[in-house]
């Protein structure tokens, strides 16, 4: 008990001529399989102040435009945030003996740890590490390949590796610049995209899904699938294709949307043949649509939304 009491006095002591304090950041947070927001400081640290550190470590990850390097183990780095000086330092622990787990971490952990003045203590958890996990997850999503999913259908879900989705890199060249259109509405067209993408307080504000619907109109091989493309590229969002006639009623159709993520494209085809009206030509049209109403008997609007 004397033993605990000085051990106890003596971190009081050091704290108290210690102005300095520290915070740790695990790869796994309290949900074992999750890595929380470990990778995006990762990212952080390694764009924003990799140029002082001597060691990297590089991930060839398939999910990547190019190789992701990281600061290696025992590589301090100095970060300059509003004229406070912040120190990081990367370190992994071992597990003692020779232990082995299913669970990812813990065959070994990895961490990194902050140390600021304690002047600046509030400013870290409001405005310094916000700043850190915004910049470290823009940097993440710039970084990663893009990808064309296509649903799969339903007996196959769940056999296996197989879920909702399959997916492989989506490499489509189209831009906006190589889109041959009339220049006045391919303006409207990016204006259009840019307020939505700008609009996500906007729209949480007024109380709406953050979400936008369009509906591409015409026979095929007059480039619905190019536009598409221009538009994932401009927004960097994925591609979902759904295949209607892989789903068997509305609570597949659900599941699916579930299981797809946020900033992506959903793509819905309608297959049925539209006959031609007699002044009808064979021009695309591309019309904003509203995508509030939600039918339940509705799974066939021929739209795309991102």
């Amino acid at each position: 008990m004397n033993h605990v009491k000085i051990t106890l006095l003596m971190n009081k002591i050091v704290a108290y001529f210690n102005p300095y304090i520290q915070i740790t950041i695990s790869e796994y947070g309290p949900e074992r399989f999750e890595r929380s927001d470990f990778i995006a400081v990762e990212a952080y640290l390694s764009d924003s102040c990799g140029l002082v550190a001597r060691k990297f470590k590089a991930d060839l990850g398939r999910d990547r435009k190019k190789p992701q390097t990281s600061v290696d183990d025992g590589q301090e780095i100095v970060d300059n945030f509003n004229h406070a000086m912040f120190w990081w330092y990367a370190y992994t622990e071992y597990p003692r003996g020779n232990v082995f787990s299913w669970s990812p971490g813990d065959e070994k952990r990895r961490f990194y740890r902050v140390t600021f003045h304690r002047n600046f203590h509030v400013f870290v958890l409001d405005s310094y590490l916000p700043h850190v996990l915004e910049e470290g997850r823009a940097i993440t999503a710039r970084n990663r390949q893009r990808c064309l999913f296509t649903n799969n259908p339903s007996n196959r879900w769940g056999s296996g590796e197989k879920t909702f989705w399959s997916h492989v890199a989506f490499q489509h060249p189209a831009t906006f610049d190589t889109l041959a259109m009339d220049p006045t509405e391919k303006k409207t067209i990016i204006d259009d995209l840019n307020a939505f993408k700008d609009g996500k307080d906007y729209y949480a504000k007024v109380g709406k899904a953050w979400k936008r619907g369009y509906l591409l109109f015409g026979p095929p091989g007059i480039g619905k699938s190019t536009m598409i493309a221009a538009m994932a590229n401009f927004l960097e969002y994925d591609v979902y294709d759904l295949e209607l006639t892989a789903v068997k009623n509305n609570t597949e159709l659900r599941k699916l949307f579930v299981e797809t993520t946020g900033k992506s494209i959903i793509v819905i085809e309608d297959k049925k043949p539209h006959k031609k009206s007699g002044g009808e030509n064979d021009n695309m049209t591309l019309q904003p649509m509203e995508t509030e109403k939600d039918d339940e008997e509705t799974k066939a609007d021929p739209f795309w939304g991102a």
